[in-house]
């Protein structure tokens, strides 16, 4: 944690402390409402931390970095190999297409896309748009919008409880980005 808060590059600011701890508790607290618990909580919740710490390296494939980060550091806790196998499995889940294959797969993914689907959309949207113009991944705001557009179109939870809690405003987010395009 404390890499993410000191280490990350300045024109990260989407992919920061602040969304990694958002994550967490995001899938934290649809693990719970899951029935998630125990030794299977530790690992989501560990691979949620992990998740983007790949970011510290490189930005492209950087959730294979994460992994390579998670074979680094978790043995010293005592972490077994398979508990890091399962954990870097989660990770990789979140790489965007996104392809779960566990149910913590889907609660991972749900919490990393989780702000598709809340009233905080447009400030957290903002920071990935700043993010990605100065990466030079997007040229303008028109790029962003159909860009945003185009991937909450394809995009879809995955848990009983993201679809519960977070579909409807992810569709009313979506209505008012798609009223900024001019088709």
């Amino acid at each position: 944690m404390n890499k993410l808060k000191t280490e990350l590059s300045e024109n990260l600011f989407y992919h920061t402390i602040h969304h990694t701890l958002d994550v967490y508790h995001c899938a934290a607290s649809i693990a719970k409402e899951e029935g998630v618990t125990d030794s299977d909580l530790k690992l989501l919740l560990v691979a949620a931390i992990y998740h983007d710490a790949g970011y510290l390296i490189q930005n492209k494939d950087h959730e294979q970095r994460s992994c390579e980060m998670t074979r680094q550091y978790l043995p010293q806790f005592h972490y077994t190999k398979e508990d890091i196998d399962h954990i870097c499995n989660i990770i990789m889940a979140t790489k965007i297409p996104q392809n779960p294959k566990s149910h913590l797969d889907e609660i991972i993914c749900d919490a990393d896309l989780n702000y598709l689907g809340r009233t905080d959309f447009f400030s957290i949207g903002e920071n990935l748009c700043k993010e990605m113009l100065a990466f030079g991944y997007i040229k303008n705001k028109e790029e962003w919008n159909q860009i945003q557009v185009d991937f909450m179109q394809k995009h879809h939870y995955f848990t009983p409880t993201a679809i519960r809690h977070n579909n409807l405003q992810k569709e009313k987010n979506l209505a008012k980005v798609q009223s900024k395009i001019n088709y």
